[in-house]
Order: C-alpha cells, then sequence, then structure tokens
C-alpha cells in the first residue's frame, strides 16, 4: 500500500490488536510510535520485533485518557519526527457487568478511557495535521456499538459514541485533507476471548456467518488500507470486521 505520510501512533500497542496494527504499519516503511500505558515490557517487545523485521519503531508510555498527557505525547512525536502523518486511536477497556447493577463511576470509567481519549486523540490531531493539510485517523470501536450487547452498556456506549463522533471530525477536517474512519471489530482472537468458556465462543461463532472468530492481523489490514492513500476518497466511514456477524 502506498503512504505519503512517515509515521503514525497506535495508542495501546503493547498487546492485541494493536500490536498487530503497529506491526503491520511498520512493514509499509512507516515509522511506529507504540503507545502504551502500563505494559511497557510488552510494548519494548513489539518494538524489538519490528525492529528485527527492518521496520522502525519507537515506545511512548502515557495515559490516553489524561488530556496532558496525551497532549504532550503527541508534541514529543512532533518535536522527534517534524509530523504526526496517522494515528489509529485503539487504547480501550472493558469493565462488564448489568446496567441495573454497574456505578456511574463504572460506567464513566469506561466512557472516558474509550470515548474522551479518542476524542482527545482525534483533536489534538487535525491541530497537528492541519497544518500540513494532510492526514488519516483510524477509530476502533466495536460491534456492539453497532448491536448493544447485555452487560456491556458502558462499553457499548463507548464504542457507539465513537462511531458518531467520527463522522463529525470527518466532515470538520474534510476542508483541511485529513479523513476520520471506524473500524468496527466483531469477535476477534485475542488475550480478551482467549478467556470465555468454549460454549460461551461456540454460541457466538454460531451466530458468525464465516463460521470463525477473526485473526488481529485481519483487523490490521483494514486499518492499513483507511490509512493509506489507496483510501484517498473515503472519510466518515464505519468498516465492518466481523465475518458478517452484523451486516
Amino acid at each position: 500500500m502506498k503512504f505519503t505520510g512517515h509515521n503514525v501512533l497506535v495508542t495501546g500497542a503493547s498487546r492485541g490488536i494493536g500490536a498487530e496494527i503497529a506491526k503491520r504499519l511498520a512493514t509499509f516503511g512507516l515509522k511506529v510510535w507504540i503507545n502504551y500505558r502500563s505494559g511497557e515490557a510488552e510494548a519494548n517487545a513489539v518494538k524489538a520485533g519490528i525492529e528485527a523485521e527492518g521496520g522502525r519503531a519507537e515506545v511512548i508510555g502515557f495515559d490516553v485518557s489524561d488530556d496532558e498527557a496525551f497532549v504532550a505525547g503527541i508534541k514529543s512525536i512532533v518535536d522527534a519526527d517534524g509530523e504526526l502523518a496517522y494515528l489509529v486511536n485503539n487504547a480501550g477497556i472493558t469493565k462488564d457487568k448489568l446496567a441495573m447493577r454497574m456505578k456511574t463511576e463504572e460506567f464513566m470509567d469506561v466512557i472516558n478511557a474509550n470515548l474522551t481519549s479518542t476524542f482527545i486523540g482525534c483533536r489534538e490531531a487535525l491541530k497537528v495535521m492541519g497544518k500540513k493539510r494532510f492526514g488519516s485517523v483510524v477509530n476502533i470501536s466495536s460491534i456492539v456499538g453497532e448491536t448493544g450487547n447485555a452487560g456491556q452498556t458502558n462499553y457499548s456506549a463507548s464504542k457507539g459514541g465513537t462511531i458518531a463522533m467520527t463522522k463529525s471530525f470527518a466532515i470538520e477536517a474534510a476542508p483541511r485533507n485529513i479523513r476520520y474512519n471506524t473500524i468496527t471489530p466483531g469477535f476477534i482472537a485475542t488475550e480478551m476471548t482467549d478467556v470465555l468458556k468454549d460454549e460461551v465462543k461456540d454460541a457466538f461463532t454460531a451466530k458468525i456467518p464465516m463460521g470463525r472468530f477473526g485473526e488481529p492481523k485481519e483487523v490490521a489490514e483494514a486499518v492499513a488500507f483507511l490509512l493509506s492513500d489507496h483510501s484517498s476518497y473515503i472519510t466518515g466511514e464505519t468498516l465492518k470486521v466481523n465475518g458478517g456477524m452484523f451486516m
């Protein structure tokens, strides 16, 4: 794929889907900034893996839900590279519980970690990318942001909000040649889904037309496409990567 920019920040990239996104983007010649909040050792392992394959990467630690920390992190990247060309807002958490038992604090913790952090990243990217009138942002949402899910009122709200917010950013940023898109993964084989009981996995798999969970690399390929010049006329869109589970 073709990329006009030279670097990318991937939040929550120390493991899972984020790590796979970082690794894949590095193969296209981009310098990848690997963000982590608590998994420094894992982030360094991702960096080492990228460099072992001839890629370029740096590790940058900050809490994406901390406004000042996120702003300072992006400033550090621009100071080092002279630009931030691409951003993938991937970091997020879950705190699942039935709504009638969920405390407001538990609701807001997920909103802040998933939705507010994405807003901060999108806002700061618009400021930085606007100076060069070029850039592309991909926000990682979720299938439950489109369908809802029992026990995930907070997570569904954060991911549904991400979809709507991305469209608004896309409208505001288009005159500056900056694109914003969303990906909604379905059930992907990661540490988060590995803990599910086999009968639960089987029940979900039965609802997926393609008959299997997705792989992190399949999400990473979709991210690469939406960031790249090959999607230069696509903005404000939501790309489903869910095996047909929700169409």
